[in-house]
């Protein structure tokens, strides 16, 4: 099979060739659900000798559920030998991410359900269920045996006024169907008690809102010839940049080897970066609402929810895009087109100088960045997923939050204390998300090192007469425990990786800085049911040793888990982390008050953070960008002796 790197997604006729020899096993049976198929990364040694030695073939590795059973087994896939590894069986009542297909039969069922069907006219007067949204969410665990022993949804419900109105604000607050999904069978609704419907639609579609602006002229983004990059296969040249853009049906986008060109070589930074979990957990303690928390990667597949984008609309110019080759629960093709977008972007000023004493135009170059991206909608909310690659060597990641809230319905004249009113009897309860991504250094080789960065101020003394020095002093991460941290503001708290091998220009050790972005600390209890089952968010940052079955910061398994697994367990072996092959972990949180602003579609709002070379190279990477051509406009002539720019 041709690819032209090993690190390449699958294509669509592997995955189709993985489904085929995954249905000749005994245990493959016809209600066997195919959680996801994805490639089976070959070991790092081999990548970082390819092209030189003969790759041994390509893999996959897949999740597959028996719904009879209530099992979740692994299966690795050779492809090129055509060989099925014997099951390896998750621990009993693991449960597997949802698939794409329970989401949509488990609204059939709800809607299907006459106890259902009986609680909305008990409620509501109302018999017809076609009006009725039912969006999956997942069960989590509280304790019970049910938790453990069941594969559970607790869908929330919505009333539409008509096909294409904006369900979300009338929300069906009294009703909480409970999903038993193995079944596909509603087992019991939980009532709350009968709540009004919000009175006022909340749409937001073109076609729906009237009176809209006027005087928005067209914004034109032309390269006449053609964009800068080079996209061989998912191998992506730009610039001095080299490295591999995946995609898989848990994580979503990926990417990997990623390396820079200096001086004629090389230069290994990255070997793999991903979005490994999230969770949204909810901060209302009212009884139909205290159980909202979602792990959206580990219970639904970031990349299973990934959005066809739209040229003009989600991206702007010219465009190359990538699709998703996946499969559905039943291991039927399913290929998301458009599910990656790429191309450059303006960002302004790359440097610039003037010299008052020189009559030449000022020196000024142009920052162009490429964007890699990727955009998720897990049911009411959107999550967008950029990395940005810069021509100074930066490297952004950065996500961008819309959609819209998950919200709740009060009683007339009520408000609550832990929410916002953002329509009349309609409010938005106060929530926070939690992101980790997995970044797995390899800076000019394997064996690298944290160091946690913290500025802070000389004490006054005969040393510092005039009490203004401060100085940034570094701290060695040797071990798990001592790398745990958090963001510190009084001391502008970064963290450095280096290598300690390979010296720079001026003998230092070559490293790059991780700067964070905004954060937040969790503000539910250690001992909240979510919290267990999160425990990455128990520290921002989390340093680990290489190895290939850590991926995940919650573990492989978080839905219905009862905690205690991912990075919270691994590192409590405390291993060595120093002058290793390590693994930097960044958890990141957005607490979301919301505001009305926020109704009835939110306005994008964004979090991430950013790696900077900080001693990589001998100088500015980005000092031999090229003059951009002058752009000519006609201004009225101000007799000046100012000097004219050229750019």
């Amino acid at each position: 099979m041709s690819y032209l790197h090993p690190l390449e997604p699958l294509s669509a006729a592997e995955v189709e060739r993985a489904v085929a020899l995954l249905r000749t096993l005994p245990e493959f049976t016809p209600v066997t659900r195919v959680i996801s198929v994805m490639l089976k990364e070959p070991p790092k040694d081999l990548v970082h000798n390819w092209p030189d030695i003969e790759m041994p073939g390509r893999e996959a590795e897949a999740v597959l559920h028996d719904n009879a059973r209530n099992a979740c087994f692994h299966v690795d896939v050779n492809l090129t030998t055509a060989r099925v590894s014997p099951p390896r069986y998750a621990p009993p009542g693991a449960q597997p991410t949802m698939s794409i297909d329970e989401q949509v039969e488990c609204e059939q069922a709800v809607l299907a359900s006459e106890e259902f069907r009986a609680a909305l006219k008990k409620h509501y007067g109302i018999e017809d269920t076609s009006l009725v949204m039912v969006d999956i969410w997942s069960a989590g665990n509280y304790g019970s045996e049910e938790d453990r022993t069941r594969r559970l949804a607790r869908p929330l419900c919505f009333l539409r006024r008509d096909r294409t109105d904006n369900g979300y604000v009338r929300p069906i607050e009294g009703i909480r169907p409970v999903v038993d999904l193995n079944i596909m069978q509603v087992i019991r609704i939980e009532e709350y008690g009968v709540w009004p419907l919000p009175p006022k639609p909340g749409n937001y579609s073109a076609q729906r809102v009237p009176n809209q602006r006027s005087g928005i002229k067209p914004l034109t983004i032309t390269q006449p010839e053609g964009p800068s990059f080079t996209l061989e296969g998912n191998r992506m040249l730009w610039q001095n940049w080299k490295f591999v853009i995946g995609f898989n049906a848990r994580e979503g986008l990926t990417l990997h080897h990623i390396r820079y060109r200096d001086k004629g070589r090389d230069r290994s930074i990255l070997y793999r970066a991903s979005l490994t979990e999230m969770v949204v957990p909810y901060g209302d303690p009212s009884p139909q609402q205290a159980r909202k928390n979602a792990f959206d990667v580990g219970e639904y597949g970031m990349g299973m929810c990934a959005n066809s984008l739209r040229l003009g609309c989600d991206c702007v110019g010219p465009i190359v895009y990538l699709d998703a080759h996946l499969c559905d629960s039943r291991g039927g093709a399913l290929t998301i087109p458009n599910a990656i977008c790429i191309h450059e972007e303006d960002f302004g000023i790359l440097w610039k100088h003037t010299d008052r004493r020189l009559p030449e135009a000022p020196e000024v170059r142009r920052s162009r960045r490429l964007v890699v991206s990727s955009i998720s909608t897990v049911e009411n909310y959107e999550y967008g997923f950029f990395w940005y690659f810069y021509q100074d060597g930066n490297i952004q990641f950065e996500i961008k939050l819309t959609g819209i809230l998950s919200l709740g319905a009060l009683h007339p004249a009520a408000k609550s204390p832990y929410g916002a009113l953002i329509a009349p009897q309609l409010y938005a309860p106060n929530h926070q998300h939690f992101f980790n991504v997995r970044l797995d250094f390899d800076l000019d080789g394997s064996a690298n090192t944290v160091q946690r960065i913290d500025v802070e101020a000389d004490p006054a003394g005969e040393h510092n007469p005039f009490e203004n020095a401060f100085q940034a002093k570094a701290t060695t991460l040797a071990a798990e425990k001592e790398a745990r941290g958090h963001l510190k503001l009084e001391t502008a708290r970064t963290w450095r990786i280096i290598n300690p091998s390979v010296a720079n220009s001026v003998g230092e050790p070559v490293s790059y800085k991780f700067l964070p972005g905004d954060n937040s600390f969790p503000l539910a209890s250690p001992n909240a049911w979510w919290r267990k089952r999160a425990g990455f968010v128990n520290h921002h940052v989390w340093v680990t040793p290489y190895f290939d079955g850590e991926r995940y910061a919650a573990g492989d398994y978080p839905n219905q888990s009862s905690g205690g697994d991912g990075l919270s367990k691994w590192t409590e072996a405390d291993r060595r982390v120093e002058d290793t092959d390590i693994v930097f972990w960044y958890t990141f949180g957005h607490t979301h008050v919301p505001r009305p602003e926020d109704y009835p579609v939110m306005p994008t709002a964004y979090i991430g953070f950013l790696l900077k070379p900080n001693g990589f190279f001998e100088m500015n990477p980005a000092h031999d960008v090229p003059p951009s051509a002058p752009g000519r406009v006609d201004l009225p002539v101000v007799e000046s002796k100012a000097r004219t720019c050229g750019c």
